[in-house]
């Protein structure tokens, strides 16, 4: 459910948080210290209509602007944490769900757990093989054939997905590392996009650049989702299918930060 923003002298209200099967505990992270940091990000984006917030008005780029969260694509999760560096000194760090109109990396903003390179030399020739293979289906009637073609379909995605799934490596406060896979505790196998929303984007850039987080938070900005879950500037706490699985790994260490 959303939550609207607390008042500055509310209680810290947790919604970064997540179970840690090596530890046994719920580690979790106040979002109150981001809270306000999110609202000034709000009121950018809708005085800017853009987020590379870093570009003159001149040399923006079309495809970064706000326009492409009022689209067919919908709106998309932003993310605020607020941490103290090594030397004391406070720092803010911003970071969207994952891609944004199909762009991996934005000056300004925290980057991805993947590497986009390796993403593409993964992706690239197998995606256009699944869509090929999908148009062959399309095309045919209830056959032997297709029913062949949708089995390799399946396979091909399934493969695909593992290889991704491979390519992601989370960091979490002791210095540990480990693989989506080995970092994932939720049901079933790992859902698509699990380790691209904001808080995992944000916690590993953090514990990889000894930072320690205070606060995060994060709202939807663009038009509503398509159940109607998601609404304009309104905030919500991890999704429990992809984030609460890997946040409980990320954020374990985190109050032995010095």
């Amino acid at each position: 459910m959303p939550t609207q923003p607390p008042s500055a002298k509310a209680d810290s209200h947790f919604s970064c948080f997540g179970h840690c099967p090596t530890c046994g505990t719920t580690h979790n992270l106040p979002d109150n210290p981001a809270i306000q940091p999110c609202l000034d990000l709000m009121k950018t984006l809708k005085n800017k209509k853009r987020i590379d917030l870093l570009s003159s008005d001149n040399n923006a780029n079309p495809l970064l602007s706000t326009d492409y969260l009022y689209g067919p694509a919908r709106g998309q999760m932003f993310g605020v944490m607020v941490c103290r560096h090594q030397d004391g000194s406070m720092g803010t760090f911003r970071a969207f769900s994952g891609q944004y109109n199909g762009i991996w990396h934005v000056d300004g903003w925290t980057p991805p757990l993947v590497a986009e390179k390796k993403f593409h030399n993964i992706n690239h020739d197998v995606e256009k093989e699944i869509k090929e293979l999908g148009r062959r289906i399309n095309a045919l009637d209830h056959s032997l054939e297709q029913q062949i073609l949708k089995r390799t379909r399946k396979s091909l995605s399934q493969k695909l997905m593992k290889d991704i799934h491979a390519l992601y490596q989370m960091t979490n406060f002791h210095g540990q590392t480990r693989s989506l896979q080995a970092t994932f505790t939720g049901p079933g196998g790992i859902p698509t996009g699990t380790g691209d929303c904001c808080a995992p984007k944000l916690l590993n850039y953090a514990a990889t650049h000894g930072l320690q987080p205070l606060g995060l938070a994060e709202f939807y900005w663009g038009k509503a989702n398509k159940s109607g879950t998601r609404q304009h500037g309104s905030f919500y706490p991890s999704c429990k299918a992809k984030c609460q699985p890997i946040l409980g790994f990320m954020l374990c260490g985190l109050h032995n930060v010095p």
